[in-house]
């Protein structure tokens, strides 16, 4: 049983903790260097698993159940008030492509993790489709997959605790290659080089510069804003339930169907798109939206620097940490490599690895880090479809290895 300063209980202290890690990063990411390299994302999660991995806060509250089911559903109108859908289809075709690709890489990794380590690790096999659901999707399929095979509760806690903590230093490795001299090299970076070019070519994204420039803002921009974002996610999630339950799954493309539409990310992004189309004057500039959705992410971004344990992993599951690697690490290495041979930009690769990884919120999370503006859409979508897809991988996985 997990015990910390803080008590899962006190969830006051935990907002106030979590709202300060955030805060904090905002700040470091605007006064210091290596807060604007690394960005108040990743600042946030790493302040969050120190925290974390100290004791002074719990690994597991309802404080954090509510980022995840009620702040990032509502980020994200917010973030999309001024996407236009004509751009859709030409945005997200060709990340789409690289996303299903980096899958592959997904699918190949957890096969042969599996076969080099299954000697060493007794339930290994019934890790494996958890593994590759949560790469290709995320947590949902996680626990879809550990619920199909009646994976035992101490093999899923495990589990979770290394997907979090491979899923942070994943992250890491990204924003680094984002910044490296060798992949800038090997890889064309339109992005980067426009966001460079609009920042005075510091290299630091001039997407979120723009965050600290002072601007002119009512309290009817943030009524406004607050408002339609929780009219927005408030329809969509009532209608993304109503949806799953009424399309039956009979056959692959009804479930797939099922999935896409019974997915509420899928529909606040669709209907959020849908606004600010039909009203783009009203919408598209609200002052204060793309602020207060980004400060969200960065919670976010805290809350799930939160339960990588390492202590945990190191003491309980340290070949499970291995085999987690190895297939994060093969689907880094599909995406680079076919990224390069059918000349994907390096933001793509990274964006499309980062959906599998960690799923539509984490991959527009970084685009908006990054400033890369015209990949977040492309992301959640892509993203939001790895929900649906993840089960399927988990499940051809499981096939292939007999259970």
């Amino acid at each position: 049983m997990n015990t910390s300063l803080i008590s899962a209980e006190n969830t006051w202290a935990l907002f106030a903790i979590i709202a300060g890690i955030a805060t904090l990063a905002v700040w470091l990411e605007q006064k210091t260097r290596i807060g604007s390299k690394l960005t108040g994302c990743v600042m946030a999660l790493i302040g969050a698993m120190i925290l974390s991995n100290t004791g002074i806060i719990p690994l597991d509250a309802a404080a954090y159940d509510f980022v995840w089911d009620y702040i990032i559903p509502l980020s994200i109108p917010m973030l999309l008030f001024n996407a236009d859908i004509r751009k859709i289809g030409r945005e997200s075709g060709r990340l789409l492509i690289i996303y299903l690709i980096s899958g592959i890489g997904t699918i190949a990794g957890g096969i042969l993790a599996f076969n080099l380590l299954k000697g060493a690790f007794a339930d290994l096999g019934l890790v494996l489709p958890m593994m590759i659901g949560t790469y290709t999707g995320g947590s949902v399929n996680l626990v879809a997959m550990a619920d199909a095979y009646q994976v035992g509760g101490e093999l899923v806690s495990s589990s979770v605790v290394a997907d979090n903590l491979l899923m942070a230093l994943y992250f890491f490795a990204l924003i680094a290659a984002a910044g490296s001299k060798f992949f800038l090299k090997k890889y064309r970076h339109p992005l980067i080089d426009e966001l460079q070019s609009a920042g005075g070519g510091d290299g630091s994204p001039a997407g979120a510069a723009s965050f600290w420039t002072p601007k002119q803002i009512s309290l009817k921009d943030i009524a406004l804003c607050i408002a339609l974002s929780l009219a927005i996610v408030a329809v969509s999630v009532k209608l993304s339930g109503v949806l799953g339950e009424v399309i039956p799954t009979s056959n692959f493309g009804l479930a797939l169907l099922n999935g896409l539409l019974g997915s509420q990310y899928l529909i606040i992004t669709t209907l959020t798109m849908l606004v600010a189309t039909l009203f783009p004057k009203q919408v598209g500039s609200i002052p204060g939206a793309q602020e207060i959705g980004t400060y969200l992410i960065h919670i976010f971004f805290a809350v799930i620097g939160v339960p990588a344990s390492i202590y945990m992993i190191v003491t309980k599951a340290p070949l499970l940490l291995l085999f987690c690697g190895m297939i994060v690490f093969m689907n880094m290495l599909f995406s680079f490599i076919f990224g390069k041979v059918f000349r994907f930009s390096l933001e793509e690769i990274i964006i499309a690895s980062n959906a599998n990884i960690g799923g539509p919120t984490t991959a527009a999370a970084m685009a908006i880090a990054k400033g890369w503006n015209a990949l977040i859409v492309p992301a959640i979508l892509v993203g939001t479809l790895g929900y649906v897809l993840g089960n399927y991988y988990g499940i051809f996985a499981g096939t292939m290895i007999g259970l």
